[in-house]
């Protein structure tokens, strides 16, 4: 059986996957940080209106998570990227201020967004508000992203 290459669309024209090209298979979008402040890697977020803001389990909208911050550091008014599906890798430090935790995140546990402390989350779901599971661990540094529906508790 002969190797098929796919077809993909590059500026408007189909044309077959080649040799050494890669799929960029990254679901995100860009959006302004418009927070008054700096926004760090594995914030979670939701949009409004263009922006990116901090989610917290707490309330409509800011239950409607659409995805984390992918890069090191936004300044405000600065456009950002925004990770909606996939593996977000960061430092220990950087999970740690995310998560409130020492040691990066915790390989193989589930991982809920806080109701008390916009944009972080937290090893367990919340008892009141709404229970929103971002995904889990792959290790210390990786995060597996797997955002599911708000649930009102």
């Amino acid at each position: 059986m002969a190797k098929k290459k796919p077809i993909v669309l590059t500026n408007g024209q189909l044309e077959q996957l080649q040799v050494g090209d890669t799929l960029d298979l990254k679901n995100s979008v860009t959006k302004t940080n418009n927070t008054g402040g700096a926004l760090t890697i594995g914030t979670v977020v939701y949009v409004s209106g263009g922006n990116a803001i901090p989610a917290q389990a707490d309330a409509q909208p800011t239950i409607r998570v659409a995805g984390f911050i992918s890069e090191v550091t936004v300044a405000d008014g600065d456009p950002t990227e925004v990770l909606s599906d996939g593996v977000l890798e960061a430092t220990t430090g950087q999970w740690d201020a995310i998560t409130g935790q020492v040691g990066g995140l915790t390989e193989g546990v589930d991982y809920f967004l806080d109701e008390a402390n916009a944009g972080q989350m937290k090893t367990t779901a919340p008892a009141t508000g709404f229970v929103v599971r971002l995904g889990h661990a792959l290790s210390t540094t990786e995060f597996e992203i797997e955002v599911q529906q708000p649930i009102k508790l």
